[in-house]
């Protein structure tokens, strides 16, 4: 299978070899972009350990494919439950239904801003559960999943403040 191909499938959040290379690569690129570790408790920590840091990590964590219409590749507990989707349909959908269809302007705006410059910070804006609720993210960050090479794997978001609506 090749690297592109492999970008492209769902990574499973079992401590599968895929799952801790893409943890990896999402805690490596938001490193690169903004010079600053993902998670700091885990910064030198062994793959293993990274993916369930970040996994189980108290902020919100979600990153979608290269796709033209992107689809969820990654989401940590958090994200999941703030979503209300558990993992195998979180993974399923495309991400521009987590924002509702007033916002998708502005999400998209956002998605090309972090394209352009590697990342994007201090965002906020409106999302919405599996149920319906409408919550606010505030203070989230945006960056590109890339390589060591620069090959776009996706995009990701982290946030830790939210309120529901």
């Amino acid at each position: 299978m090749s690297a592109s191909a492999r970008h492209m499938r769902a990574i499973s959040p079992e401590g599968q070899p895929e799952t801790v290379a893409y943890s990896v690569l999402l805690a490596q690129s938001f490193t690169r972009w903004l010079r600053r570790p993902l998670l700091p408790a885990a910064a030198d920590a062994a793959p293993e350990v990274l993916a369930r840091l970040i996994y189980d990590a108290p902020f919100a964590l979600v990153s979608h494919g290269t796709q033209q219409d992107p689809v969820f590749r990654y989401a940590n507990r958090r994200a999941q439950a703030l979503f209300g989707y558990d993992w195998d349909i979180f993974v399923t959908l495309p991400s521009r239904l987590s924002a509702e269809p007033a916002a998708q302007e502005e999400r998209r705006a956002l998605l090309d801003t972090a394209l352009r410059a590697g990342y994007a910070e201090h965002y906020r804006g409106i999302r919405i559960a599996k149920d319906g609720r409408r919550f606010e993210i505030r203070d989230a960050v945006l960056w590109n999943v890339t390589d060591a090479h620069g090959a776009m794997a996706g995009q990701a978001a982290r946030f830790d403040q939210w309120n529901f609506l």
